[in-house]
């Protein structure tokens, strides 16, 4: 049985859905849920199909599971309030752009934190980077079903004491407290078929996007947050964070994760509220200059 622990925090009428990334769970979005609802906005930290349960529950979805999932929570919450924001962490931010892409008249605003297309980062090896290209190939041939890549130091985590506490976790066998310890190759693969589909969806995203991404991120490199400022058709702010590494709603600098999301949320909002309702399809446009890379 997969325990549910997707959480809500009611507040006002702008409402933000936060997705975790693969093999994780909505723990990790715990920090900036919190911050988020004490700026006063309501948040819904949901629970991906599959996950927070055993490597198996895993293997029996696939990404299209993932997606549904979140369309469901979308759903739920868009009933509540009445400005949507959608953000998501690692392979949580495809997720979240994919939503954008084909909701675009229900999503405000998307907020991506440490986008991973590709696992690319420092930590991986490249025998890593390179089986892991291989492998929507071998998923339907069952190649590999129960094989995993570990995950390795540093962990996506610069500070080392906190780094301590979540290997802890991962390791006690509770995938509902950090995740599991290792990424499923067919679950990677379909992280992957995922990523190629929401690559050629980018530019359908036309609300406004805010990128939050470590300069030196272990797992994923800046070049997946580059991929959505160079693609999508909506106004994009750039945030690079220089004291964390992937899990940066976690690390050294969440504060500042928080209060960049607080603000963007806060300013598209207010645009949002202040503009003529904008034509079927259309994305409200924020002042010139009102995005710009930080």
């Amino acid at each position: 049985m997969i325990k549910d622990i997707a959480f809500q925090l009611d507040a006002g009428r702008t409402g933000i859905l936060l997705i975790h990334g693969l093999t994780g769970t909505p723990n990790e979005m715990r920090s900036v849920a919190v911050g988020l609802h004490r700026a006063g906005f309501t948040v819904s930290a949901m629970q991906l199909a599959g996950h927070c349960g055993s490597e198996e529950d895993l293997l029996n979805t696939r990404w299209p599971d993932w997606y549904r999932s979140v369309c469901e929570a979308a759903d739920k919450l868009r009933e509540r309030v009445d400005h949507l924001f959608v953000a998501g962490l690692s392979m949580g931010g495809i997720l979240a752009l994919k939503l954008a892409a084909e909701r675009p008249q229900a999503v405000d605003g998307v907020i991506v934190y440490g986008a991973s297309f590709r696992y690319d980062g420092w930590s991986i090896p490249w025998s890593s980077r390179l089986l892991s290209r291989l492998l929507p190939l071998a998923r339907p041939l069952r190649i590999g079903r129960h094989r995993c890549f570990m995950e390795q130091p540093p962990y996506g985590i610069r500070d080392e004491r906190l780094r301590e506490v979540v290997v802890s976790l991962m390791s006690s066998g509770d995938s509902t407290l950090a995740g599991l310890r290792g990424n499923p190759w067919h679950s990677l693969a379909d992280m992957y078929a995922l990523s190629a589909v929401v690559q050629r969806q980018l530019p359908h995203v036309t609300a406004p996007c805010l990128v939050i991404h470590a300069s030196e991120d272990d797992v994923a490199s800046v070049k997946n947050a580059h991929l959505i400022v160079e693609r999508v058709r909506g106004p994009v702010e750039l945030v690079l964070l220089h004291d964390s590494y992937h899990m940066v709603t976690i690390d050294r600098e969440r504060a500042v994760v928080i209060e960049r999301t607080a603000a963007f949320m806060k300013r598209v909002a207010a645009v949002s509220m202040q503009a003529d309702p904008p034509a079927a399809g259309a994305a409200a446009a924020l002042p010139s200059g009102a995005l710009q890379p930080g």
